[in-house]
């Protein structure tokens, strides 16, 4: 699979998942991990990629006397799924014609 459609279907996966409510790293692993494989030292540059563009906020609290960082999306984390379905959308139909066109030729 081409690097940047991988990389932006993880962050797509990731801000879906924090649509659910707020998360922290080991639990995002776990639930971004039923819809695709995801491992911590994937996981935690996407975060810090979605943080840059300003599509998820972080905050630290205290969990059992060490601090946890808690991710949350934005708006603007909501406006990059929606750009993300309408642009896979486009990119089905042209799959669409594409497998018409090789099968025609078979």
């Amino acid at each position: 699979m081409d690097v940047q459609l991988k990389r932006g279907i993880l962050d797509v996966c990731v801000l879906t998942v924090l649509r659910r409510g707020e998360s922290y790293g080991y639990r995002l692993v776990r639930d971004v991990g039923e819809i695709i494989d995801v491992s911590e030292s994937t996981l935690y540059p996407i975060l810090k990629r979605l943080e840059a563009n300003g599509q998820v906020t972080v905050h630290s609290a205290e969990h059992n006397g060490r601090l946890r960082k808690y991710y949350r999306i934005t708006e603007s984390g909501e406006e990059r799924i929606r750009a993300f379905l309408d642009e896979w959308r486009v990119l089905l139909r042209a799959l669409s014609r594409i497998e018409a066109e090789v099968g025609t030729n078979e």
